[in-house]
């Protein structure tokens, strides 16, 4: 187990849920599990402590970057409130949300399985998935598969996924890093631009999911994922305002925004009418 001390900036509902994971679920108690790097734990906030259980000791400095703990949220929300009065109002209703530094193959499949889908379905699929092909961990829970193991699977394999059109996507992406036709490893570090490319040489990744991919899987917080519903939000809530205008905070604006504008659906109804 390992605790946390004075964390601030963190709710685990508003991170866990907000749509940039998948493997996370809530339990009665208000406590979260999951799976990540190969680990089943259980991580739950009592006061300003964050505990990880199931974690060993000689994990916290990789659980400290899973949750970005280093990082600081309040100044990075006074950056952008000062940009415009919805995104102050944004940030602090959704002040909790902390961009989560996922595996960066995990986090590509999970929003190539994203694509047209709701989360409780994303979800499942990728729970299929890691079923499927992932190594079976000690507690009866699966880890995520690699691209080496998947990419020797075929369509057939996947078929229990029910991932429709997606699975194709899947076994592209899985062959194409596993041969290093596509390197994660470049796509951390390359102008962003050209990590963006990199990504799109995957049949079915587009802007979409490269930009989900770098921001989720890779941490590049310059990234500004835009769906069909961000696109939406940002044409309402700020019709003037590009979205490089939030700079190397982009990523946490989008978060904001997209956790704002969800659940805050009067707010198109009006300015739609």
């Amino acid at each position: 187990m390992i605790v946390f001390h004075g964390i601030t900036d963190l709710d685990l509902a508003q991170t866990l849920d907000c749509g940039q994971c998948f493997r996370w679920g809530k339990n009665p108690d208000g406590s979260f599990s999951g799976v990540a790097f190969g680990q089943c734990v259980t991580v739950s906030m009592d006061g300003s402590d964050l505990t990880v259980d199931g974690a060993d000791e000689g994990d916290r400095e990789r659980w400290q970057r899973y949750f970005d703990l280093g990082a600081d949220y309040a100044q990075m929300r006074q950056t952008l409130s000062a940009l415009h009065p919805v995104l102050k109002e944004a940030a602090e209703y959704a002040g909790g949300i902390r961009i989560l530094r996922q595996e960066p193959y995990e986090a590509l499949c999970t929003f190539i399985i994203s694509q047209n889908n709701n989360i409780a379905r994303i979800k499942g699929i990728v729970q299929r998935l890691c079923e499927c092909c992932g190594e079976r961990l000690p507690d009866g829970s699966f880890a995520f598969p690699t691209a080496e193991v998947m990419s020797r699977l075929s369509a057939d394999d996947l078929a229990p996924l029910r991932a429709g059109f997606r699975t194709r996507y899947l076994l592209d992406a899985a062959r194409r890093v596993s041969a290093g036709e596509v390197d994660l490893a470049f796509c951390e570090t390359a102008p962003y631009e050209a990590a963006r490319a990199e990504l799109m040489k995957i049949t079915g990744v587009g802007v979409k999911v490269a930009d989900c991919t770098l921001l989720f899987g890779m941490h590049r917080t310059e990234a500004f994922p835009l769906d069909v519903w961000m696109k939406r939000a940002m044409a309402n809530l700020f019709p003037e305002i590009a979205p490089s205008a939030f700079g190397d905070c982009a990523g946490v604006a989008q978060q904001y925004i997209f956790h704002y504008s969800r659940m805050h659906p009067e707010l198109f109804s009006k300015n739609d009418n």
